[in-house]
């Protein structure tokens, strides 16, 4: 017994040394043991040291002198801001102008017709009912001006998108370069690069559109390189095995096997690009949004979902017809021959007809006495919510118990861990966890955009930042993964959850923001319900089309071996669609981080209150360092959210 027992103690250790994920824990131990003593030493206390903070505010207010001072006569703003900016007024204005002279009889026709062509009768009448709707409301105007900007910015953002995912789908290395670009670009709250927009383009058009682009461009690019990473080898083999060159693979093979991911990042880029219809009308973009703000303004909730359904119906039913065009493209169907022109022209002439009828009749314009007025009814079931929900609700407990409880058992207890924390053992964590689970380029990463954070001046404001956004990621996971499951199993569940999916997603947060602060008070929870609500649907698109898209024959094989329900979740369609998983997670992430500003308006203070006050002031220095913050938190749980394929790396 003893001769055996001996072997097997000096065989143990080694075994165990040789683990990879022990074997990064133990150098960071060495590590932390050599070098936390002699930071704790010399900058004693859990707080970012003093001495190692950068002031960025006498650069940042020379840089904002500087742009004002040459906006008018420097050539950079002169010939190549200035066609930037002429391209996409001329651009917005024409198609404004297309729309006006169409009336509400053209726009509705043709809408109809468009989804008819490629639909069926189905989406052409609700096509239809959606502009009607738009007239009844009282907002065909404000509608058409905010679908005039969305139209140019959705194509400006498609283009962006899928060119940036071409280059990171087909290049691992420039994927890695793209990632931070693209976290950058998403993570941003809008509300911190408006100001340096608003600098360089003035206050209008212009730059509404760019911000519009920064904001919806990068969904594109990661489901246009998830699609094409994600193409089947086996397909690929077979065309490169037939002497296909690289061009042609690309155009007959990849780009349409990763078609139902390409028609997802349309999908995903209309709804954030008309989430910033709101944002967007603070800086000149008028319509929809300008009136959603103003009636916000006065705390009418009722004129503000008034203009707030319209953004909704527009991002359902241009997400519908794209879709459709994307299934029909995908799935090879060509017209009849001898039918083509009729199916392509007919809407067109019918429409130019129905046009030319309206205008000799003066019908373009819509009527007056059609107008319903929603204000009042809405006003008055908020402040029934209110009066019945708030507060005394039997065995539940009211709204403000909820959120109560949700910020003295969840959001404190997070927040004060964190600042708990001493600084460097907080980067030893990110070094830790993002090291395990990537390279150790991931941890440098990951521990240099938290440490970026420090040296920013603002570790303790985001620290309560991270908290928020810690929780909220939490719920929205819990929630959005449950809900997926079920959607992915039934096509019933997914044809119910998909317009609520769609308002959740596209309505305005300042509509939902008032009755969320009516019903859970003033504080971090608002700022966390408000961040679930708008992050939940991405959650659920993606994985559950990540779980509809795994390989029938592997389920049809679990069950062959019966495998049970739960079985093939787990052991089956989750591993299948971890790309889609790690991606929701990502997505997650970006997305609460991106309601964080307006969190910051609701009493969730932190980096969202110093982005907006920056803003309010014309502070550069204070929006700019919180947004840089954000990103840099962003950043930071992107690669501690993110797996590294050690064998794509390797054969980079």
């Amino acid at each position: 017994m003893a001769t055996l027992s001996v072997p097997a103690s000096r065989t143990g250790a080694p075994r165990l040394l040789k683990n990879r994920a022990v074997g990064k824990l133990l150098l960071l131990a060495l590590v932390a043991a050599v070098l936390a003593p002699w930071a704790a030493t010399r900058w004693p206390g859990a707080t970012w040291p003093h001495a190692l903070t950068v002031d960025l505010t006498q650069p940042l207010a020379t840089a904002s002198d500087w742009v004002i001072d040459n906006r008018d006569s420097h050539p950079l703003f002169l010939y190549f801001f200035g066609y930037i900016s002429d391209a996409v007024v001329l651009s917005v204005r024409a198609v404004y102008l297309t729309l006006l002279a169409g009336g509400w009889i053209g726009v509705t026709v043709f809408g109809a017709l468009v989804a008819w062509r490629v639909a069926g009768v189905r989406l052409a009448a609700g096509t239809a009912a959606a502009f009607l709707a738009c007239g009844a409301l009282g907002m065909w105007v404000p509608t058409m001006q905010t679908l005039a900007l969305m139209v140019v910015a959705v194509l400006a953002s498609v283009l962006l998108g899928t060119l940036l995912g071409l280059a990171a789908g087909l290049s691992d290395r420039l994927d890695r370069a793209l990632r931070p670009v693209l976290d950058t670009m998403q993570v941003l709250p809008a509300f911190a690069y408006l100001l340096p927009v608003v600098l360089v383009f003035g206050i209008g058009v212009p730059a509404a559109v760019l911000a519009t682009v920064v904001y919806a461009a990068p969904p594109m690019a990661r489901l246009t390189s998830l699609g094409l990473r994600a193409a089947d080898a086996g397909v690929m083999e077979a065309v490169e095995s037939l002497g296909a060159t690289f061009r042609q693979r690309l155009l007959t093979a990849r780009l349409p096997l990763a078609r139902k991911e390409l028609m997802l990042g349309v999908n995903q880029t209309i709804m954030m690009a008309l989430s910033m219809a709101v944002i967007a009308s603070m800086i000149g973009a008028g319509g929809l949004g300008d009136r959603v703000y103003q009636a916000l303004a006065s705390v009418d909730v009722g004129a503000a979902l008034a203009a707030g359904i319209p953004i909704v119906l527009l991002a359902i039913v241009l997400d519908r017809v794209t879709a459709a065009v994307g299934e029909r493209l995908g799935a090879g169907t060509e017209p009849a021959p001898g039918h083509t022109a009729a199916r392509w022209y007919v809407p067109a002439a019918v429409t130019a007809a129905v046009v030319l009828i309206g205008r000799l009749t003066d019908t373009l314009t819509w009527p007056g006495a059609w107008v319903a007025d929603i204000a009042a009814p809405v006003n008055t079931a908020k402040d029934w919510m209110v009066d019945h929900l708030y507060s005394g609700v039997p065995v539940v407990g009211g709204t403000a118990d909820w959120a109560a409880h949700f910020t003295t058992w969840v959001l404190d207890p997070i927040r004060g861990g964190l600042q708990w924390l001493p600084w460097w053992g907080l980067l030893l964590i990110v070094a830790a966890v993002s090291w395990l689970i990537g390279t150790w380029r991931t941890a440098l990463t990951a521990t240099l955009a938290m440490a970026a954070i420090g040296v920013l001046g603002v570790w303790k404001t985001s620290l309560d930042t991270l908290s928020q956004v810690l929780a909220a990621v939490a719920v929205t996971l819990v929630i959005g993964f449950g809900t997926a499951v079920a959607a992915a199993r039934s096509a019933r569940c997914e044809r119910i959850l998909r317009p609520v999916l769609d308002v959740c997603q596209t309505m305005p947060q300042f509509v939902y923001l008032i009755p969320v602060v009516a019903l859970f008070g003033v504080g971090r929870a608002p700022a966390a319900a408000a961040a679930v609500i708008y992050a939940l649907p991405a959650v659920i698109r993606i994985v559950s089309q990540g779980l509809r898209q795994v390989d029938p024959g592997a389920l049809e094989a679990a069950r062959s071996l019966g495998a049970t329900s739960a079985q093939q979740l787990r052991q089956v369609q989750l591993p299948l669609a971890r790309r889609a998983l790690l991606l929701a997670v990502n997505q997650c992430v970006v997305l609460v981080l991106a309601v964080v500003v307006v969190g910051g308006l609701v009493g969730g203070g932190a980096l969202g209150y110093n982005v907006v006050f920056g803003l309010a002031q014309g502070d550069l220095a204070t929006g700019l360092v919180a947004g840089a913050a954000i990103v840099c938190l962003g950043l930071m749980l992107d690669r501690v959210t993110q797996p590294t394929d050690r064998r794509a790396r390797k054969g980079a």
